[in-house]
């Protein structure tokens, strides 16, 4: 079984972090772990993040404020050089610190980790979508100073931010200095931080490199009347920014205030002659603009135009308008598991974060870390298509469709790759942020050409989902019709007669195996694309024949291209060993050498840090479950059986090194009956940030494992799956689980499903009636009019395999397969 990370059934500090259903709260502040809290609790919109730094900007594991596709680019040097090999190199830059607001009392600092906290709480809402903060200081004099602060980025306006701090003197007048500060740190620190001990990791590739030199060049300054401007553009890239900030203040005491601004920090700082029980509320509200040409100088005046436009409203309108718009939100979204309180609070901190990560994206991708950190340097990969975008289609839709055209507006970018790899139609990148393939190492990047199924998937999900055929028709059926030409031009013709289509020289989902012939994963994805794109193309035809005749028009499509994807995908290899009675990952996976898990010591993961990857390549062993999430996302493809023999198969060779190989093994688990293993996945899944399971929390949100919880719920206990138009329900609810509710919008009706033991009840919330199947029972709801379905017992199965059941089975060649692990000897740092 899997051997990664453990989780328990709550793998919180309840001491530290209590248990609350709507919000994350920290009641003990501690220092020893501030990259995981900054991850925890930082708060975006999709566009603008800012990390959970706290507000006096002194100690840190990293300071961050991060804007959606805001990017540096540099040349990758390769080694050895080779045609084809990606070229620009591009990562995401930190934009300048807004979120500072520095406290002096008595000239004395505030500084957490040494202050006197008669009490601390931080809380991050997820009904209100604030983080907020309030704590009691006893200063070095023994004056106690309460101190309350509020943050939150506006899923309504998306180029805003509103910051609040109030200061109250409980005991004792005292001088108070408040210095709000716009940061722009070249190196990550200023000179008031104090390095965190968690400071000085070790390298990670998951990890954004630093830059040599200076990345934002400074073009524009400007203050007056509290207001702050500065300018930037980026060294290489180009692209440009400015970031502003007004500042007000309340307060009944005597104050001064005075500014000052240079280019790379502006600051804006009140001296109050605080009396004891008389409040100081400073109210900061920042806008950021970026582009990827226009002048710094014009961003500055559309910062200005957000900035009069909140202060007409007032802050306060920002945070009920934040409300109003998540209330809307959870209406659509929310995934409630009865009576289990720790396990709801997670699910939801799940969800917020997709929120976080899409809500105001418009146009733009999804990062793997969204707007909450640097890792994987800001880059959208297949986690978009695949983890995210079924919650945004199922609860979201405009969103997952803007998430779908930002993929569209790329398909030129894509086009050009394709041809530079000698291949028609469009291959998308495997690693980008601009359009341009960022993967360096092309084995396990721009080898996973199934990014282009895996496109092709959430096009097609999204439209049977939604019924949108006029972006089919204008666009998605673009991005279906020259992804389908790129894999009939990659694969090949094998055999007499009909003949067997394969494709060879790729790498699946499961990085520890690259540059594979017929990846099982690959070749059923590539099927399922090419089947799309014949069967849109014959839907644009046949109901919409003024869109399909601009349609081949555009793409030079001839009738003929159609019939050849059919006859493709009708043929297309898919290996499988009837000695064993699995489908090999790949044509040559069963021939190597099993890797035992179970011996592997636990410093010697996660494996790609701990050994070569030709180390790795020589076994069976999987970075992630490959076959296992065909098996869920192909689910039709496959028998009852075959679906059991392949878990059983694969699930003692996957590490989950990969966050992303939890959720669609706990959905398969629980298909073919491991009830304790599902629990267990999901488990991991749902508390890889917030338990920091696999240990690089720091780096910020694993957006795609935000997304397979709700998989695992939904998909797996739910037991949703929409390999047709039709939408079906199987579900499997936990034993120890009380009841588990979610939503879905299907074609504009959103129906609530509340399964419980025994019975599975469906209720339209809001719009007319859908029509389900529940367990090949055709089930249509409406208005006003709730249907309960009678639900029997599923099977369960106790245990779960090992890699000894593997032992002793014959390999296709007839050799005996036995387990090994590689000796210290062969174990090599990357």
């Amino acid at each position: 079984m899997n051997f990664a990370p453990s989780a328990s059934s709550d793998p919180l500090d309840r001491n530290r972090y209590p248990a609350d259903e709507w919000r994350l709260r920290e009641v003990i502040y501690d220092a020893a772990d501030l990259g995981r809290t900054e991850t925890l609790f930082a708060v975006g919109n999709g566009y603008l993040g800012l990390r959970g730094n706290a507000e006096e900007g002194r100690e840190s594991h990293s300071h961050g404020t991060f804007v959606n596709g805001f990017h540096e680019t540099w040349s990758i040097r390769h080694a050895e050089e080779a045609f084809g090999f990606a070229r620009v190199g591009q990562t995401i830059v930190n934009a300048p610190d807004a979120k500072v607001l520095r406290l002096y009392v008595d000239d004395e600092p505030l500084l957490l980790s040494v202050a006197d906290l008669e009490s601390y709480e931080r809380t991050l809402d997820f009904a209100d979508g604030v983080l907020s903060r309030e704590l009691v200081w006893c200063t070095p004099a023994g004056k106690r100073v309460h101190i309350r602060s509020r943050r939150m980025v506006s899923f309504t306006q998306r180029h805003l931010a509103v910051l609040t701090y109030e200061v109250t003197m409980l005991d004792a007048d005292a001088p108070v200095v408040l210095s709000s500060q716009i940061l722009n740190r070249q190196d990550g620190q200023d000179e008031y931080d104090v390095p965190s001990a968690a400071l000085g990791e070790g390298f990670d590739p998951r990890k954004a490199p630093r830059f040599d030199g200076r990345v934002l060049q400074p073009t524009t300054q400007d203050s007056g009347d509290g207001r702050y401007v500065l300018g930037y553009r980026c060294t290489s890239s180009g692209m440009t920014l400015a970031c502003a900030a007004d500042h007000t203040i309340e307060t009944e005491n005597e104050y001064e205030e005075h500014g000052h601004i240079e280019e790379d920090v502006a600051k804006h700082v009140y001296r109050v002659r605080a009396r004891r029980g008389k409040p100081i509320v400073v109210t900061k509200v920042v806008s950021y603009h970026t582009s990827r040409g226009v002048p710094a100088l014009e961003l500055a005046d559309r910062c200005r135009r957000t900035l009069d436009r909140a202060a007409a409203e007032g802050a306060e309108k920002q945070f009920e308008s934040q409300r109003a718009w998540l209330d809307d939100f959870w209406a659509r979204s929310d995934v409630s598991v009865a009576g289990r309180p720790e396990i709801q609070q997670a699910v939801r901190w799940n969800l917020f974060q997709l929120a976080q990560a899409t809500a105001r994206a418009d146009g733009l991708g999804i990062g793997a870390k969204g707007v909450s950190g640097s890792g994987y340097e800001g880059h959208y990969f297949w986690d978009s298509e695949i983890y995210v975008l079924p919650f945004l289609t199922y609860t979201s839709p405009q969103t997952a469709r803007s998430a779908l055209r930002f993929r569209y507006l790329m398909l030129d970018a894509a086009r050009q790759r394709a041809a530079e790899l000698n291949q028609e139609g469009a291959l998308f990148p495997w690693r980008t942020i601009n359009g341009q393939e960022a993967s360096a190492y092309y084995a396990a990047g721009t080898a996973q050409y199934h990014i282009d199924a895996d496109i092709a998937h959430a096009v097609r999900q999204y439209v049977n989902a939604t019924g949108d055929e006029a972006f089919l028709a204008r666009e998605a059926i673009d991005i279906l019709v020259e992804t389908a030409r790129m894999w009939a031009d990659l694969g090949f013709w094998r055999g007499t007669g009909a003949g067997t289509f394969h494709i060879h020289g790729v790498t699946g989902p499961d990085e520890y195996t690259t540059v594979v012939n017929d990846s099982l994963f690959t070749n059923l994805m590539a099927r399922a694309n090419l089947r799309s794109a014949a069967e849109a193309s014959r839907k644009l035809r046949d109901d919409h024949p003024r869109e399909y005749a601009r349609m081949t028009a555009r793409l030079n499509l001839t009738d003929d291209e159609v019939v050849e994807w059919g006859r493709i995908a009708d043929r297309m290899h898919v290996p499988y060993d009837a000695n064993l009675g699995v489908h090999p990952q790949d044509a040559q996976f069963l021939e190597k050498e099993l890797w035992d898990l179970s011996q592997t010591p636990e410093e010697k993961r996660p494996l790609l840090l701990h050994y070569h990857p030709l180390v790795i390549y020589r076994f069976q062993v999987l970075k992630q479950a490959d076959v296992v999430l065909a098996l869920f996302l192909q689910g039709d493809q496959f028998t009852p059986e075959e679906k059991r023999a392949n878990f059983d198969y694969y699930d003692p060779l996957t590490t989950g090194d990969s966050t992303l190989s939890a959720a669609g093994q706990s959905v398969i688990a629980s298909e073919v009956g491991y009830q304790d293993l599902a629990i267990k996945y999901f488990t991991s899944s749902l508390f890889v940030d917030l338990a920091d399971l696999h240990r690089n929390s720091s780096d910020g949100v694993h957006v795609a494992s935000a997304g397979g919880v709700w998989t695992a719920l939904v998909n797996g206990f739910g037991g949703m799956r929409d390999h047709g138009e039709t939408v079906t329900l199987d579900p499997r609810l936990p034993e120890e689980w009380e009841q588990l509710t979610f939503r879905l919008t299907l074609r504009g009706t959103r129906v609530r499903a509340d399964i419980r033991h025994g019975e599975l009840t469906l209720t339209v919330e809001d719009g007319d009636k859908a029509t389900l199947v529940v367990r090949g029972q055709e089930v249509t709801v409406g208005p006003q009019a709730p249907v309960t379905v009678a639900l029997a017992p599923t099977p369960r199965l106790a245990g779960a395999p090992t890699v000894r059941d593997i032992v002793g089975s014959r390999r296709p060649d007839g050799t005996v397969m036995t387990a090994t692990v590689p000796d210290s000897r062969e174990a090599e740092p990357v």
